[in-house]
């Protein structure tokens, strides 16, 4: 590792995160016609400024993969190992993208920087993350793709930081190969632990377990950063360009719009991150990834964290429709959000 890669990294990392079977607590219930019709098990951290935690349910230090909401140090890694991206291809960098026209053409420009193509890609070909893009897409009679899958962006990204350093292209997805090395140091060095084990992502990337709890950890150093360092760069680029970070109605740039300042990014089997420039941080794992669960769970978390609760209305979950009609939503569980009602006393007489 150069010495440009590791400056400004911890000189002591705290051990790995324990790999076992997560203790999880229930975070949200789903209320229909005033019953509990299902509960969604699940981990948060809030921390505080200070690095704290303000407040935990569920188990928030066994190991676990951030899946795509590790991109924001992904990209800080590639930045500290030269990547010389800004703005939107920046952001582009860390993001699930939608499959929309303005990634697809931020990819191929990250590649022509290169001085590549999309046949050096070596994610896994997908259509178009959005629905209504990929409807689109399939209409069109267009197949699966290394371009249109959601996490083109990192991987041109990776392969631009590889050519820049003079490291071998064909094999740069190897946990073994120098710059998964680098991101793997930079991961560590962010979260304050060391990696407790890697594996394969969706798109065939090296995927590194750690805790939710070093995940807000590293969420909060990005956003905290003096400007101009790597971690700064990566949260300007996301946060100024949301929509490269992610798509057009996605709920992780509505969400950034919403709350200024704020660095969010989502990840598979319902992860997501956030953090202000403060520091203050939460992370949220769903047991079961339920998408509905994320956005709810994570809106009444950063309430917690000290956000206004009318920037966070519209990220309350979508209601739930009996006969067209609303009959029920998502809520947090009253350990998340003291303000949600106690479930409903059984009638006097009637069994519970």
């Amino acid at each position: 590792m150069s010495t440009e890669i590791l400056a400004g990294c911890g000189s002591s990392l705290g051990a790995a995160p324990s790999v076992r079977e997560p203790l999880h607590a229930p975070v949200a219930h789903l209320v229909r016609g005033g019953v509990i019709e299902g509960i969604h098990y699940g981990s948060v951290v809030v921390l505080a400024a200070d690095g704290s935690v303000d407040l935990q349910i569920g188990d928030i230090e066994a190991a676990f993969y951030p899946r795509s909401a590790l991109k924001p140090v992904q990209a800080v890694a590639m930045v500290r190992a030269g990547l010389p991206l800004d703005g939107e291809l920046l952001s582009l960098t860390a993001a699930s993208h939608s499959g929309e026209e303005r990634h697809l053409a931020g990819t191929r420009r990250i590649l022509e920087l290169a001085g590549l193509t999309e046949d050096d890609l070596r994610n896994v070909p997908d259509l178009p993350f959005d629905p209504v893009v990929r409807e689109d897409w399939i209409r069109a009679g267009r197949l699966p793709s290394r371009l249109a899958q959601n996490c083109s962006g990192k991987h041109a990204a990776m392969l631009y930081t590889a050519r820049l350093n003079g490291w071998s292209l064909d094999d740069y997805l190897d946990p073994a190969h120098p710059l998964q090395q680098a991101i793997e140091e930079i991961v560590e060095d962010l979260t304050g632990q060391s990696v407790a084990q890697v594996t394969v992502d969706g798109c065939g990337a090296p995927l590194f377990a750690v805790s939710l709890h070093g995940l807000a950890r590293a969420a909060a150093r990005i956003t905290t950063a003096p400007p101009g360092t790597p971690e700064a760069r990566v949260a300007d680029a996301m946060r100024e360009h949301a929509e490269m970070a992610s798509g057009s109605g996605r709920d992780v740039a509505a969400l950034m719009r919403a709350v200024p300042g704020l660095l969010t990014k989502d990840g598979f089997e319902g992860v997501q991150v956030a953090a202000l420039p403060d520091g203050r941080a939460v992370a949220v794992k769903i047991a079961d990834g339920a998408d509905r669960a994320r956005v709810p769970v994570t809106a009444a978390a950063l309430a917690r964290a000290g956000v206004d609760p009318a920037a966070l209305t519209e990220f309350a979950g979508a209601p739930l429709l009996g006969g067209g009609a609303v009959v029920g939503h998502i809520r947090p569980t009253r350990t998340l959000d003291p303000l949600t009602e106690p479930p409903p006393t059984p009638l006097s007489g009637r069994p519970a």
